[in-house]
Parts: structure tokens; C-alpha cells; sequence
């Protein structure tokens, strides 16, 4: 992973980790075929365009397949879905395991920057009285 990401499957990978309504569906087709009102009705926050888009994204890239039928319209994984979805099940429990870690390294850095700024705030005050005092 020394290069730049350049080809069409890193691209999409890219494209589909980056895009939470993306993980969020493949989450959820995951469990099986949905309906797409079932689907809307899952994902708390997503709008029916969004769910659009983003099925007919995913679908596009070879995720998901789409079953239309004469009253409802259905999608599941396909290979390559599910193939994705193990990666992202991967990626979660890599951050449940790590989410100690992240927490200290982020106290650790807000303490630095907070002493950074009491610092910088003593000795600007300091270098104004001095000044007055001129």
C-alpha cells in the first residue's frame, strides 16, 4: 500500500468505505434480501433520493443485485457484496478493539494542545505587561 490508489476497485472501495449510507446498506443487505421500504425504514436518517442514489451506486459497482417485480423491488448482496462486507465486519471489529487506544491517544493530544495554549496564553499576557510598562 506504498502507492497511490489508482485503480477502478480501489477506487470504489474508496468511494463506498467513505460513504456511511453505503456501509450502512451493505450492513443491512447483509442479513438478507430487503425490500427497498424496508430498507428505507432501517437506515434511521436516509432520504428516499439518498436511498436511490446510493442503491443504484452500489448496484453500478456490482454490490448489490436488483430484483424488480411487478409490485416491489428488492435487492440483495452479490459476491462481491458480500465480499465487502466482510472487510467492513473486519474494519468495525478492528475499531471496537482498538476504540481504548484511540480514546488515550486523543486525551493525550487534547491535553498537549491544552498546555500548548495555556503556554502561548502566559506568555503573550506576560510580554503585554512588559510592553505597558515601557
Amino acid at each position: 500500500m506504498a502507492g497511490a490508489m489508482t485503480g477502478l476497485g480501489e477506487q470504489v472501495v474508496r468511494r463506498r468505505t467513505g460513504d456511511k449510507w453505503s456501509c450502512m446498506l451493505i450492513g443491512k443487505l447483509g442479513e438478507g434480501p430487503k425490500h427497498f421500504n424496508e430498507l428505507r425504514r432501517s437506515v434511521h436518517g436516509i432520504s428516499q433520493r439518498i436511498l436511490t442514489l446510493t442503491l443504484r451506486g452500489l448496484e453500478r459497482d456490482g454490490m448489490i443485485r436488483r430484483m424488480a417485480s411487478p409490485h416491489r423491488v428488492d435487492y440483495e448482496l452479490t459476491e462481491l457484496g458480500r465480499g465487502l462486507l466482510a472487510q467492513l465486519l473486519t474494519l468495525r471489529a478492528w475499531a471496537a478493539n482498538h476504540d481504548p487506544a484511540i480514546r488515550a491517544a486523543r486525551e493525550q493530544f487534547d491535553e498537549r494542545q491544552r498546555r500548548l495554549r495555556e503556554t502561548s496564553t502566559a506568555g503573550s499576557t506576560g510580554r503585554s505587561l512588559l510592553s505597558s510598562l515601557r
